[in-house]
């Protein structure tokens, strides 16, 4: 397969995931239930902090969440007091809740995520975006082990949930699937939320030829899917994903 015919291969595969019926299988259905701006990217944030492991699991511990919430997000944030709430998905527990929601409300008393997520470290672009938001969200006491909740690319993690919420709230809307709701991040700049069906479908179709999946492999990946969409690369997050989960490529 040539590039050209690779490029037009998922192309075409994106167009056909990037649909609303991805949401059905997908936890992005969690936010989509909401229409206000800031409980969109709240819900978003938590839903993708959880988001590993069994889909449906996350789905249902998603909608638990929600509901502890009251379904008000942003109002739940604004008015939390430290308290304990009983949640648990996997090794993200009642004590890990209790610090993200402490930290999304110092966030929100000064500005939103989106704003914390626009200003730059000295390293430019979203790896950039990441470490310095991840610098802001610690500032809030917590105990070390919650951070472990919270990838960083200076660890060469591949920031997969981070990477997969940029998506949400960046890419347009018009598609149906994500939210397009911040504007001050251009879709050019996104990175690919790297999980076990797009790195072994990337290196199936010879994209990728790093071994381990970190963020060196990230960068390696965005180099090539860059040429065939410089704007939008992250689309063939849908093709990448689609060609695993659903047709055991």
């Amino acid at each position: 397969m040539t590039q050209q015919e690779l490029k037009e291969f998922l192309d075409y595969k994106a167009d056909c995931y990037e649909n609303p019926l991805f949401i059905e299988s997908d936890p992005i259905q969690l936010p989509h239930s909401f229409s206000k701006k800031e409980d969109i990217e709240i819900s978003g944030f938590l839903i993708s902090t959880i988001a590993w492991g069994n889909r449906t699991m996350i789905i249902r511990n998603g909608k638990k969440l929600m509901e502890i919430m009251d379904n008000a997000p942003h109002q739940f944030i604004l008015d939390f007091t430290p308290r304990d709430l009983a949640f648990v998905h996997r090794t993200f527990n009642a004590q890990d809740l209790d610090f993200y929601l402490r930290s999304l409300q110092s966030i929100y008393k000064t500005g939103s995520l989106e704003q914390a997520f626009s200003a730059h470290h000295e390293i430019n672009g979203i790896k950039g975006r990441i470490i310095r938001f991840r610098e802001q969200f610690l500032q809030t006491k917590h105990e070390i082990r919650s951070e472990k909740h919270l990838s960083n690319p200076l660890k060469n993690s591949v920031c997969k949930r981070l990477n997969m919420y940029l998506r949400w709230m960046v890419r347009s809307d018009k598609k149906g699937v994500d939210f397009g709701i911040w504007k001050s991040i251009h879709t050019s700049e996104l990175y690919l939320p790297l999980d076990v069906h797009t790195s072994k479908n990337a290196r199936k179709l010879g994209l990728l030829t790093r071994t381990q999946d970190d963020w060196k492999a990230l960068e390696e990946l965005m180099l090539t899917l860059r040429t065939f969409d410089k704007n939008d690369p992250v689309k063939y997050d849908f093709a990448l994903f689609g060609l695993g989960a659903f047709e055991k490529f």
